[in-house]
């Protein structure tokens, strides 16, 4: 039997991929395009759309484990909702599904409150599924190249109350052991949920602070103002998709996201270390831009 990961093409789904690369499973990846996907040896592409449910039954044929990740798109919660029940009626052992840390209490946010609703489904029907929570990605910080090394401004406004970013790499390696887990055991096991954070509490000016150490020159931090946040990324997003991420952001400055020390704990136990620090990825960034 195989495993089937979707996003398999993404951010995510990439570093999935490449953590199962390593173990001794057979890996399915689902994809629009199979005949152009970039994808690693030894995995085969499925052609297939979670907007298409009989393309995921289809799919799914041959398949014991699922990992779940539902495009950020304006119909994510019926996608996810319907990959779901089409796993559950092709009788998938073990599912994965990537969610977000704080989709609980961020109820105005519509893909936070999307994936929680989501986790209400799994939990009313005690399926066999890892849930896993990324905060906030730290590479999603790569975008601020110019604004750093052109301005010397971290412009993200994630205010001053903390977030604990998490790596990619890690969420990729959370999902690829419990993956195989899954995959591996004999019978359907048990609900678990992993909160995926980094160990820092981070705020505007503190990751002010870490870019100027690692580019040896004063960065500052460009602010709380979500309005022009707004505006700008409706510059390379459709209305709906700025307004949520405006969302997110207000809820970050008001109330953070930070992980507790017994999030850590569980993920450190996981991974079989600690998990990734933003400091570490901004020196590994900082190198990386300076070779041009």
């Amino acid at each position: 039997m195989s495993i089937l990961v979707t996003g398999s093409t993404g951010t995510i789904g990439a570093q999935v991929l490449a953590h199962l690369q390593t173990r001794d499973v057979d890996v399915r990846a689902l994809t629009r395009s199979p005949e152009t996907a970039q994808l690693p040896a030894g995995v085969t592409a499925v052609r297939g759309d979670l907007a298409d449910p009989d393309s995921v039954r289809t799919a799914l044929e041959g398949v014991s484990t699922l990992f779940v990740l539902a495009p950020n798109v304006a119909d994510e919660l019926t996608q996810a909702m319907l990959t779901l029940s089409v796993a559950r009626e092709a009788g998938v052992k073990g599912i994965v599904y990537l969610s977000v840390f704080g989709g609980d209490a961020y109820a105005d946010v519509p893909h936070f409150a999307g994936k929680y609703t989501v986790e209400r489904m799994i939990e009313a029907h005690d399926l066999p599924v890892t849930v896993l929570r990324p905060a906030y990605f730290i590479q999603n910080d790569l975008r601020q190249k110019d604004g750093l090394l052109k301005a010397g401004v971290y412009a993200s406004p994630i205010g001053g109350n903390g977030v604990s970013m998490v790596d990619i790499r890690d969420i990729g390696e959370a999902a690829a052991i419990e993956l195989v887990r899954r995959e591996q055991a004999p019978t359907p096991l048990g609900r678990e949920t992993y909160a995926l954070v980094g160990p820092d509490s981070l705020t505007g000016e503190g990751i002010a602070t870490i870019w100027s150490e690692a580019l040896g020159r004063t960065i500052r931090y460009g602010g709380d103002d979500l309005v022009t946040m707004e505006q700008r990324a409706k510059a390379m997003l459709p209305a709906w998709h700025a307004l949520d991420l405006r969302l997110m952001f207000s809820r970050y400055q008001t109330e953070g996201a930070v992980a507790t020390t017994d999030d850590l704990a569980r993920l450190s136990k996981l991974l079989g270390r600690a998990p990734r620090s933003y400091s570490a990825f901004a020196r590994d960034a900082a190198a990386q831009w300076a070779k041009g």
